[in-house]
């Protein structure tokens, strides 16, 4: 099989390696798509980071039932340390060059590095019998106000953390805890919250998923240390969690429970969570939106997602079943805050606003807090050339500004700025004045 790697290694054109893909799937090669679901399949891991590259010399070659039988061993943990070591290398010695380098060390290391994705072999695949890629995907929310009569009746409401999505996959199969962002991507940053997993794993009692977000002291602070590859400081990350589904489910795109039920089942674990720590679930709020009770409810969420500085609040159908999509079971909506603010300096444009406005320099009190905030979005380009025609006499004038929320500054402790703040309009002037 290391030829069509090769092959399609040497070949940069993705037309090209749909043909070389076509023909080994045109001959039915399962032993090759075999391989490409070991190296591709997110939530296969072998336990290994460093495979030997082969120098040789040549082997009689390793049979490929023999090589799965390996990886199994690895994937269950049935081999690890330095047994693993010793078996992989026992692999190797009896492997040809080719056959070692360029394709079972490539599976091993989980990258087949011929730019061929899961995506791409799965579109050559369509229509035949040979069992496709599976491709990592989580549920994800439509957005609200794209889909406003779906929010109306009996909706769970939580507030919208500020963090990064992470899926945390327990496996009682091979007693390993692995955590991905929402793409698949491997997190190995938060090794304090896998490990103090790892050490309860049997009283979650069967293979399940974990999904909620990270959060740290702020969002930007956690961004720094995401993918670090070293001198990572992310020991204050606290996983937030929203939903639990096992495993098999997971991989099959559905669950059979609903959301009310997966609910009650995640908060039942809240007492293993205390003991493991830095694990949390987030709070829920059932409402009636048909009902004026309902309604006010509704309403008061939204003011304290905003008063607590979320990124805003998600709105899910108590009876939807977790699908692997984005759905419109779930639905974002995002507080908005109007905030009036003095214009103190413009600043010019670049690329196609050079020679027109490019940001409002805003600042205010608002609720106590100074705010200091370029504002450039919102604005149309009639505005930016009057508004740039008019520089100096814009100084001074209020505006009106729509964002999420007030954030604290990055590079001042006493200074507040805005999260995505939009130009509304000019305060004091009528609509259709000119500035």
């Amino acid at each position: 099989m290391h030829h069509i790697i090769q092959e399609l290694a040497a070949d940069n054109s993705r037309l090209a390696k749909e043909k070389i893909l076509k023909r080994e799937a045109d001959a039915a090669n399962e032993e090759f798509f075999e391989g490409c679901r070991l190296a591709l399949d997110n939530l296969i891991s072998f336990g290994v980071k460093k495979v030997p590259i082969y120098s040789g010399p040549d082997g009689q070659g390793l049979p490929w039932t023999v090589f799965v039988q390996l990886a199994d061993s690895l994937y269950r943990r049935e081999l690890t340390g330095h047994a693993a070591r010793d078996a992989i290398e026992l692999a190797m010695s009896a492997s040809t060059k080719d056959q070692w380098n360029d394709w079972y060390r490539l599976i091993l290391l989980k990258d087949l590095k011929c730019g061929v994705s899961e995506k791409t072999i799965n579109k050559v695949l369509k229509g035949t019998t040979i069992k496709p890629v599976p491709v990592f995907e989580c549920m994800l929310a439509h957005d609200g106000a794209n889909h406003e009569k779906k929010i109306a009746g009996k909706k769970l409401l939580e507030p919208k953390l500020d963090g990064v999505r992470v899926l945390t996959v327990i496996n009682t199969v091979n007693r390993t805890v692995t955590q991905y962002t929402r793409n698949g991507k491997i997190l190995e940053n938060f090794s304090h919250i896998t490990q103090a997993i790892e050490e309860h794993i049997d009283q979650f009692g069967r293979s399940c998923v974990l999904d909620g977000e990270m959060i740290s002291t702020s969002f930007q602070a956690l961004m720094k240390q995401v993918h670090r590859k070293e001198n990572v400081q992310a020991d204050d990350a606290v996983l937030m969690l929203f939903d639990i589904i096992p495993l098999t489910e997971f991989q099959q795109g559905k669950s059979t429970l609903g959301q009310r039920r997966r609910s009650n089942l995640l908060k039942s674990f809240k007492p293993v969570f205390d003991q493991i720590g830095n694990i949390g679930v987030i709070p829920q709020t059932e409402v009636d939106l048909d009902s004026y009770v309902g309604e006010l409810q509704f309403k008061e969420f939204n003011k304290e997602a905003i008063d607590n500085g979320y990124e805003g609040i998600l709105i899910k159908n108590p009876d939807a079943y977790y699908e692997c999509k984005r759905s419109v079971s779930w639905l974002k909506s995002k507080p908005v805050i109007t905030v009036d603010l003095s214009v103190v300096a413009v600043e010019e444009g670049t690329g196609k606003n050079k020679g027109k406005l490019g940001a409002l320099v805003c600042e205010g009190i608002d609720d106590g807090k100074f705010i200091r905030v370029n504002v450039g979005s919102g604005l149309t380009d009639e505005q930016r050339d009057e508004i740039w025609k008019s520089k100096d006499f814009i100084v001074g004038q209020v505006i009106e500004i729509k964002a999420d929320c007030i954030t604290q500054h990055q590079d001042a402790d006493n200074t507040y700025s805005l999260r995505f703040p939009r130009f509304e309009r000019f305060r004091g002037f009528q609509t259709g004045d000119k500035i």
